[in-house]
């Protein structure tokens, strides 16, 4: 019969951006262990809070499956002697299979030994794998505690293991298996028995501890609605907020508090931010999306003395406001024009200048991308202009004190300057993306300034040889370089990442043949890692991502071809036109060099091809102007039956050496077409 298993690890606070990977791990461990290990289970599920996670095992099998195996041993002919009796080879096998020479099965010229298993107790195998699974976990960071050699997260304090009503014995770092769990610190008896593996929830819960994630995150988010409704407004609810607080509290209860409304007077950022990022509140805003003196925090606990708990709240968030009233105070008696000279006192990274230094070189960047994307004369003045003030702001008290506000307050003050709205936004939108799903750029300042500073920083970065390897990637360039192609995709931007990378090594003043060389591979390749991701994410086969991405200058043209020939691959007749395809490149290779020449065409079939490329190329090159590639694979088809009928009849390599290196030249011509579509060499066809 199955039965449910428990599983809780109770330890410290963990660190509640660790806890969802925590969860999903032990998960993903748990279900790989007992399917390994032949142990059949309905569901797994795993439950957590900041002092536990758990795992819930529903009708986990009492045994293992048995397991039958034929495993092969040596010839007949050397297992068995000239009178049919067992050789020592294969009374050797029989023995370390424990079975009986004579159970030996005869079969395809070999012996086989059929061994039948039977399935161990699946409580008696829970003792090995619950500490594994536990041992097993990974985190960003571990400790040691007391003098122990064990690694954790957090130190572990307890630990629950039942199967069913039964208790699996074990340790792990000193402490024993049990049936005794823990309740909430404040509001609980503190130690409380658990009967049985499917009373956990309901013992948690009288303990004043609700161990189910989903269910504790629809508890806060109710009550945050319900409080800010009470209070006239509208709460502000961000999932990464709400993620980080469900990981704070076990028992939660949603509050209101207030600040003085002089603070309203600040950019809302400059509220928001001390609020949100720094003590975990929620904005309250009004129906028109106004910013209300309010903020909503979540209690670990429930609502006994909940007066002094907000006032609490209120006193620590007054001393945040006033420290940011006091820098933008402070900052307003400079221009962002005045800021920005202190740039020349800070170092961008050792061995590429100041931060001063490298807004002038975004402002030549800009110069220089606003002219190859054509860019209309008010949106160059802008990007030029904000690209000189985009890290003015850095050096301000607000994002000394408040980092996360780089490039809002650059855009709030330049406002407060007089600036054009323009250049003000694109302060702020050359940041974008800040972190992965956040916005693109929507002005054309805002992108340029932004795929300047981009690529300034990845070839700079890239020439003092700090190359993103692993999972180290301390200057962010991979987020960098996935908003730069993704940029260029929104934008429908065809902007040439070859002359853009050799115009910022000209900044840099690289001169060294080389290296330019090695640099322009080495970016080419890292914005290939990043447009695969695009593409695949875009459900575009692996294969056919393969076949566009031998060139990724143009990144957005990347795309569209991609979609096309995901599109065209589908299609029932594309094999053939794809083999014939693949002729011509496999031939294209040994070209021997030359122009083609039509006069040394000897069969109608030379001159029906390169009649049909002809036509076929000016096609495609108004086809590609268009940006039609559905419409450039439509017409390269065309090619297909002349290339066929000339491999039909005609011998390529014709003795001739005259012939031979026209049709070649001939061949390769044709290949570097259908290469502008993609290189089908690559096409994997069923």
């Amino acid at each position: 019969m199955a039965k449910d298993l428990l599983l809780e690890i109770g330890t410290e606070e963990v660190p509640a951006h660790v806890m969802p990977g925590v969860l999903a791990q032990l998960k993903e461990r748990a279900e790989n262990a007992f399917e390994e290990n032949r142990i059949a289970f309905a569901s797994v599920r795993t439950l957590g809070t900041p002092r536990r996670m758990a795992l819930l095992v529903k009708d986990l099998e009492e045994k293992q499956a048995d397991i039958t195996s034929e495993n092969r041993g040596p010839s007949i002919k050397i297992a068995f002697d000239a009178d049919g009796k067992p050789t020592k080879a294969a009374q050797g096998f029989a023995r370390g299979q424990h079975v009986a020479p004579e159970d030996l099965v005869q079969k395809d010229g070999y012996v086989y030994a059929v061994v039948h298993e039977a399935g161990k107790e699946t409580a008696e195998l829970l003792k090995t794998l619950l500490p594994e699974l536990i041992c097993a976990l990974s985190f960003p960071n571990n400790m040691r505690w007391g003098s122990l050699e064990f690694k954790f997260i957090r130190p572990i304090r307890w630990i629950v293991a039942l199967y069913d009503r039964e208790v699996i014995p074990f340790e792990v770092a000193k402490v024993a298996s049990g049936r005794i769990s823990r309740g909430h610190r404040f509001l609980s008896q503190g130690d409380f028995s658990i009967a049985a593996a499917d009373d956990y929830e309901k013992d948690c819960e009288a303990q004043f501890v609700i161990v189910d994630p989903d269910k504790r995150k629809g508890m806060i988010r109710t009550q945050i609605e319900a409080v800010a409704k009470e209070n006239g407004g509208q709460a502000e609810i961000t999932e990464d907020l709400l993620e980080e607080v469900l990981y704070l509290v076990e028992y939660p209860t949603a509050l209101c508090g207030r600040f003085e409304e002089k603070y309203l007077q600040l950019p809302p950022e400059a509220v928001i931010t001390p609020m949100r990022d720094h003590q975990r509140y929620f904005p309250v805003k009004d129906g028109e999306g106004k910013l209300l003196p309010l903020f909503i925090t979540v209690r670990n606990g429930g609502k006994e003395y909940i007066e002094t708990v907000q006032h609490g709240n209120e006193r620590v968030l007054r001393a945040r406001l006033a420290d940011a009233q006091f820098f933008f105070d402070e900052d307003r008696k400079k221009s962002l024009e005045e800021h920005r000279e202190e740039l020349k006192t800070v170092v961008f990274q050792q061995g590429l200048g100041t931060m001063y230094e490298k807004t002038e070189r975004l402002a030549k960047l800009a110069d220089f991308i606003a002219d190859e994307i054509g860019a209309d004369e008010k949106a160059h003045k802008h990007a030029k202009r904000a690209a000189l003030l985009s890290k003015a702001d850095l050096v301000t008290g607000m994002v000394t004190e408040f980092t996360e506000l780089q490039g809002v307050m650059g855009r709030e003050y330049a406002r407060l300057d007089g600036e054009c709205e323009k250049v003000a936004v694109a302060i702020d939108e050359h940041y974008m993306p800040r972190f992965a799903g956040d916005a693109q750029p929507q002005t054309t300042a805002g992108r340029i300034v932004s795929t300047a500073d981009k690529i300034d920083t990845i070839v700079g970065t890239f020439h003092l040889g700090k190359i993103p390897t692993g999972s180290q990637d301390p200057f962010a360039l991979r987020r960098q370089a996935l908003g730069l192609v993704h940029m260029m995709i929104e934008a429908n931007y065809h902007l040439s990442i070859s002359r853009l990378v050799a115009k910022a090594m000209d900044l840099y003043d690289i001169r060294d043949k080389k290296e330019r060389e090695t640099m322009q591979a080495d970016v080419a390749e890292f914005l290939r890692l990043r447009l695969r991701n695009v593409l695949e994410a875009e459900k575009i086969r692996y294969d056919v991502a393969d076949a566009v991405l031998g060139d990724v200058d143009d990144l957005y043209r990347v795309l569209l071809r991609a979609r096309a020939l995901n599109a065209f691959v589908a299609k029932d007749e594309a094999a053939k036109e794809i083999q014939a395809f693949v002729r011509v490149a496999n031939l294209a290779r040994k070209n021997e060099g030359g122009a083609v020449q039509a006069e040394l065409f000897r069969t109608e079939e030379e001159k029906e091809l390169s009649k049909a490329y002809d036509s076929t190329k000016s096609a495609v090159a108004s086809l590609i102007a268009g940006e039609d590639f559905h419409g450039v694979l439509d017409a390269l088809t065309e090619l297909a039956q002349p290339i066929d009928t000339l491999f039909d009849n005609v011998m390529v390599m014709d003795p001739d050496e005259e012939v031979r290196r026209n049709r070649l030249a001939l061949l390769c011509q044709v290949d570097a077409l259908i290469s502008e579509a993609a290189d089908f060499t690559k096409i994997v066809m069923a």
